[in-house]
């Protein structure tokens, strides 16, 4: 299956819209069943930032269990700093610009390089932050990021087309670089499940820093489920200039505590 951005043709689609309805019952249950989750067993932090991008149409409320969450394990968690997304404001370059800049304030701050985990939408802007200034960032972790593919991969997308009879435009240049890995150790979280973008779009190319970590878990819910808590923990853990791919760190986490 070819993920290329520079061609129109793609083996798969959005998903359906059924999925995409029971997305709110599916969170719900997600968000109630992290609140029985032990977080004791997940590993702790180093204290660097971490900073973390709200999904379209979402803010810090909706991301609040999560930044608490880092917190609690010993990181300087923070909201992105602009409220809830609502997609770029402005000129794209001057928006990822703006972005930049805030995630080289809290470098600044706190002296060490940052986390960025983006959910959805604001993977894309994780992406492109690392991208830009490599030296700021750590890491990136994504959640239900559809950086790998179009409009029509979104069940958002569909409905602009159903409304308005096209899809949103987007630059093929821009599409072509947003799918390309960033120059930084990268995890893609995603589920087969997934109601809101086709899960086949937020897939990672076979690159040495990059990897992709699959779920069972809503789109609206990736944010609250204990498996991607688990999975994120695991992830900003991960010793600076010594990152591993998940399933070899859990591996090793586990004989640890089998001892």
């Amino acid at each position: 299956m070819s993920l290329s951005c520079s061609t129109s043709t793609y083996a798969y689609s959005a998903p359906p819209l059924a999925l995409m309805g029971l997305e709110p019952m599916r969170a719900l249950l997600e968000y109630v069943s992290v609140g029985f989750m032990d977080r004791r067993r997940l590993p702790t932090g180093d204290g660097h930032p971490v900073v973390l991008f709200p999904g379209l149409c979402a803010d810090a409320m909706a991301l609040e269990p999560l930044r608490r969450c880092c917190r609690d394990l010993g990181y300087e968690a923070c909201d992105w700093g602009h409220g809830c997304n609502i997609g770029p404001k402005g000129a794209v370059e001057d928006w990822l610009d703006l972005l930049t800049e805030g995630v080289a304030e809290t470098v600044a701050q706190h002296g060490r390089r940052a986390s960025l985990v983006g959910w959805s939408l604001g993977g894309i802007y994780a992406r492109e932050i690392a991208r830009r200034r490599p030296g700021l960032v750590r890491q990136v972790i994504t959640l239900g990021t559809p950086f790998a593919g179009r409009g029509e991969h979104t069940t958002v997308g569909v409905l602009c087309q159903l409304l308005s009879g096209r899809l949103p435009q987007i630059d093929e240049a821009l599409l072509a670089r947003m799918a390309a890995t960033p120059p930084v150790p990268t995890t893609s979280i995603y589920s087969r499940s997934d109601g809101v973008v086709a899960w086949q779009a937020c897939r990672e190319a076979a690159v040495a820093h990059a990897e992709n970590v699959e779920v069972q878990a809503s789109h609206i819910g990736l944010v609250w489920h204990p498996q991607v808590w688990s999975v994120v923990a695991d992830r900003l853990a991960q010793p600076e200039g010594r990152w591993q791919p998940y399933a070899v760190s859990a591996a090793v986490a586990q004989r640890l505590r089998a001892h």
